[in-house]
């Protein structure tokens, strides 16, 4: 191949990512819940960071599904999903083009399974993740892992959510005006998917991780508990991008929804794109995602 050919399909590839990143049609809605996020690459149009949206009623049939659904049991987990959204950040290790690959078979895993859970079960369960957990631990390097972080909001406020080695969520509360602290006990965390197999699976693939299995995952669970309180999701480039700088992460964070949080979400979102782009050279891809009740 000459570097004509080379360039050529440097752009399919980019094409194809493009392709694959989330919307503004995609973007959650949920009553009682504003929603924004994008990913911001390091490098061009593309990276190690991922964002994918689920908005069950935008995204399936849901009414046709409940209609040719096997069971009661199954059309009652189906009917649940017109009342809230999936959202899950994923962070590849790198940043170039290439560590796209690895979210875009994330993101191609997921839908595809999915689809599937919902058929017979009329949720998604935390079998998929098992699954998809132990498929990368077969096909990736131990030096690629990706970290995840996989929830559901309704429109209580309530978000339920599984994080594969992942930075944990932030809360501001408009009440106290502060971010709260979140115990570590409420938050079930477990290693980068991949690192290690899972031992649900053990008994499918017999396969055995040279430094163990991980246990099976389990849901943890967070609430904004008033009008204005904001959660926030995001990769480690947004919190490295401030100690680079040797800037406070969670203090100028903490800030900036002060001063925002009256705003919509897409607003306070940018406010910390601005914030962060004023502290110098981005060092990494950067993604995050605003939910605020």
């Amino acid at each position: 191949m000459n570097i004509e050919d080379y360039t050529n399909e440097l752009e399919n590839f980019e094409k194809m990512a493009e392709l694959l990143k989330a919307s503004r049609e995609e973007m959650p809605e949920v009553k009682g819940i504003d929603i924004y996020g994008e990913v911001n690459p390091f490098n061009g149009s593309t990276g190690g960071d991922h964002i994918v949206y689920v908005d069950f009623k935008k995204r399936y049939d849901l009414d046709k599904m409940i209609e040719s659904a096997t069971s009661n049991n199954i059309k009652s987990e189906l009917e649940k999903l017109k009342y809230k959204a999936g959202i899950m950040v994923a962070d590849a290790a790198g940043h170039n083009i290439t560590d796209f690959f690895h979210v875009a078979q994330l993101h191609q895993v997921f839908l595809t399974g999915s689809l599937y859970e919902l058929e017979f079960f009329g949720n998604i369960t935390t079998k998929l993740f098992e699954h998809m957990n132990t498929r990368f631990f077969k096909s990736a390097q131990i030096t690629k892992f990706m970290t995840m972080i996989y929830g559901e909001i309704d429109e209580n406020g309530q978000f339920k959510f599984i994080s594969a080695g992942h930075e944990k969520p932030i809360i501001f509360s408009n009440q106290y005006n502060k971010i709260m602290s979140i115990d570590d006990k409420l938050i079930e965390q477990y290693p980068p998917l991949g690192t290690m197999p899972s031992s649900f699976d053990m008994v499918i693939t017999k396969t055995k991780g040279r430094i163990g299995e991980k246990s099976n995952y389990k849901v943890s669970e967070l609430k904004l508990m008033g009008s204005g309180d904001i959660l926030l999701l995001y990769t480690d480039g947004l919190s490295d991008q401030y100690a680079a700088n040797d800037v406070k992460f969670k203090e100028r964070i903490e800030k900036i929804m002060r001063e925002t949080k009256k705003k919509p979400a897409k607003e306070i979102y940018q406010s910390i794109k601005d914030d962060f782009k004023s502290t110098g050279e981005q060092v990494d891809d950067i993604s995050y995602v605003i939910i605020k009740k």
